[in-house]
């Protein structure tokens, strides 16, 4: 004989998850432990993160019975819990502060190639042009460099094959560095220097047919 069954609704954050939860042995009502069990297949949280709460009072006894709580068919409980290790959580935390690196280092690139545009339409003396260019294309170059540090930050990073988010987030980091607005960053970053180049070399060009 199997054992026994009972269908629960547990609100874990905003999602709710209806389960039914079986006991493993043979006749017996299902355990705090069973259902815990099902919620990590369901959701990743591991049971040493979950609290299961129903009717204001946690089930902390695993290996008592649900019907020892007063949990039926059908009734509703709720779970608070991480999905991630505090190990997992620190390897999270890297990969942030990574990501934030990224975004800083956009929005610089950004800069640059607005007031390259800027330089492009003539919003500053000409005389001026050629010493704002080179400045530019000492920011564009550090930026390149910034951008191959962090790749190589994120490819330093060994993380464990269960650590799933952080295996999620660096694979989306490296597509970001690589892949932003349907460019690659460094590759932006060699564009731009190479109008930088271009610009300049206009500008030398003018100068020098002046000169003569």
């Amino acid at each position: 004989m199997s054992g026994q069954a009972i269908t629960v609704t547990v609100t874990y954050g905003s999602a709710k998850h209806r389960i039914t939860v079986s006991s493993q042995e043979d006749g017996k009502s299902p355990t705090v432990k069973d259902l815990s069990d099902c919620l990590t297949q369901l959701t990743g949280v591991p049971s040493t993160s979950q609290k299961l709460i129903f009717k204001g009072k946690s089930l902390k006894d695993l290996e008592q019975t649900l019907s020892s709580y007063g949990v039926k068919e059908g009734c509703k409980l709720m779970m608070i819990g991480k999905r991630n290790s505090p190990e997992e959580e620190a390897e999270l935390k890297k990969l942030k502060e990574i990501e934030k690196s990224v975004e800083q280092m956009a929005k610089k690139l950004e800069k640059v190639d607005g007031e390259l545009t800027g330089l492009k339409n003539g919003f500053l003396a000409k005389d001026l042009q050629a010493d704002a260019l080179s400045k530019l294309d000492h920011r564009v170059k550090v930026a390149a460099e910034q951008f191959m540090k962090i790749l190589e930050q994120i490819d330093a990073l060994s993380i464990p094959e269960n650590f799933n988010d952080c295996r999620v987030k660096k694979k989306s980091l490296v597509k970001t560095v690589q892949m932003s607005s349907h460019q690659d960053f460094l590759a932006q970053c060699d564009k731009i220097e190479a109008c930088i180049t271009d610009h300049l070399t206009k500008i030398q060009s003018k100068n020098l047919a002046l000169a003569e």
